[in-house]
């Protein structure tokens, strides 16, 4: 049993089941944040928090909740950076962790993307998300839970 808690910026977030299977094996509380919401059965450690349309009120919500023991599950990389800033573990949906010595990277090639994408020389998306993904977030999360 961990005291970390989970939030998970839960909107396109392909590990959903993944967390959910964690969080029963530990005993973690989670939090689902998005502007819809998900079914989550009668897990009583479990909350579906369901925000406004407005933008970033999901990254607001879990930015303004969050400890530093907590763990955020986000392929969000200015939500990540707020994270960190806020003292949490951060990984993304591949088990990617987010850090202090890797933000600035993230962010940055972020906004490359972005302006490439623009400009029309990248039209995004990236490689499909596959068993080894799923295998490696959950090692992640695992490891971040751990501290």
């Amino acid at each position: 049993m961990t005291d970390a808690r989970i939030f998970v910026d839960a909107d396109a977030c392909p590990v959903r089941d993944e967390v959910l299977t964690v969080s029963d094996r530990l005993g973690c509380e989670v939090f689902l944040v998005s502007n819809r919401g998900f079914r989550v059965t009668d897990r009583p450690k479990v909350h579906n928090i369901v925000v406004s349309q407005d933008l970033d009120a999901a990254d607001d919500w879990i930015v303004g909740k969050v400890a530093a023991e907590d763990v955020v599950v986000t392929g969000d990389i200015p939500l990540a950076a707020r994270c960190l800033e806020a003292g949490c573990r951060v990984i993304d949906h591949k088990g990617k962790p987010f850090t202090a010595a890797n933000i600035g990277m993230a962010l940055s090639m972020r906004e490359l993307m972005s302006d490439l994408r623009a400009m029309g020389e990248s039209k995004g998306g990236g490689p499909a998300f596959t068993k080894q993904d799923r295998s490696r977030f959950l090692e992640a999360l695992d490891r971040a839970l751990q501290g």
